[in-house]
């Protein structure tokens, strides 16, 4: 592992089948970052318990998580991959870090001002702590790196004050300041053109959708707003087909939809044919390879399994937490 430039640590809660959104936003970059880094992908399932009233079906999402991430790239015999509960060390490590973290701080977080506001009526501990054990995800294994965007820089910042915080109380180094690598993060726009894709809105489109059902759901995808008959020139620049087409069609295709838009030269069903067209056949690699993994649920299991003890090695390895617990009355 030493010819790497250093650790990255990322997680994601499970949401099952993952869709366009998460695509472009983290899996990609998840697969690219293999190349340089080590790197250790966390399925965050109690952070998923924080917002939940029923755990009916965080098992197949779990499961369907880690088979698209499989599928897109990410290899198990380089990084490692695993569930968040099954390493039972991140919730001592979050004990810990909660005795240096005021409350007052964590209430403050717009994170946790805006999860009161999506669900006033389930303001739980875990809620409250949320950032606390999201520092303990990342710190437990000594990660060097976290891909963030600009967005999300400070919740990073927030995880290396609690570093900072923890080390000077207790008086040891044992903790790492995780530094941040800056991603950039497209937002990608749900069905309607307005709201960022996600399943909460049901505006997204699955990367395992069959083909035909990836072609009904771009059909419905709002365009240019002001063009109302097929006579009339479009504006390629406010519209969300557009967009797409420039992130999975060619130079050539993208090059006619702008000409031909703005000269209504194309209708808006054509030009969303083409992009269904060649959205397909930029994830028709991805689906067969999911279709085979898929054949043997087993493996995928096995492989989570395999992650949480490697990861335990990780940890027992590097950060001598075992010690410092051990040293506390010392």
């Amino acid at each position: 592992m030493s010819h790497k430039k250093g650790r990255v640590f990322s997680g994601a809660r499970p949401t099952g089948r993952q869709h366009l959104g998460n695509y472009l936003g983290a899996m990609m970059n998840y697969v690219e970052l293999q190349k340089d880094y080590d790197c250790i992908y966390s399925i965050v399932d109690v952070h998923a318990l924080t917002t939940m009233e029923t755990t009916a079906e965080l098992k197949q999402n779990t499961y369907e998580m880690a088979l698209d991430w499989l599928a897109v790239g990410i290899r198990p015999d380089e990084s490692i991959m695993f569930i968040q509960s099954h390493i039972p060390q991140v919730m001592e490590l979050h004990t810990y870090l909660s005795m240096v973290t005021p409350l007052g701080k964590l209430t403050d977080l717009p994170t946790f001002k805006d999860k009161v506001r999506e669900n006033p009526k389930n303001i739980n501990y875990g809620l409250v702590g949320y950032p606390v054990l999201m520092a303990a995800d990342i710190v437990l294994y000594r990660s060097n790196f976290v891909p963030v965007g600009v967005d999300q820089a400070p919740h990073l910042e927030f995880t290396r004050e609690v570093v900072r915080s923890f080390n000077f109380r207790y008086n040891t180094n044992v903790l790492i300041e995780p530094q941040m690598k800056i991603t950039e993060v497209p937002k990608v726009l749900g069905l309607d053109g307005v709201q960022k894709m996600g399943k909460s809105l049901n505006n997204h489109i699955e990367l395992a959708s069959t083909p035909e059902e990836t072609t009904r759901l771009v059909l419905t995808m709002v365009t240019d707003p002001q063009r109302i008959r097929r006579t009339d020139p479009g504006n390629p620049d406010v519209c969300n087909v557009f967009r797409m087409h420039k992130v999975f069609s060619s130079k050539e295709d993208v090059g006619m939809v702008n000409t031909e838009c703005r000269r209504a030269g194309i209708g808006c069903v054509d030009c969303k044919k083409l992009y269904a067209k060649n959205l397909n056949q930029h994830l028709e690699p991805f689906r067969a390879r999911r279709t085979e993994i898929d054949r043997n649920p087993h493996q995928v299991w096995d492989i989570l399994e395999d992650g949480a003890q490697r990861g335990i090695q990780v940890e027992t390895r590097g950060n001598g937490l075992a010690e410092f617990g051990d040293d506390l009355q010392d």
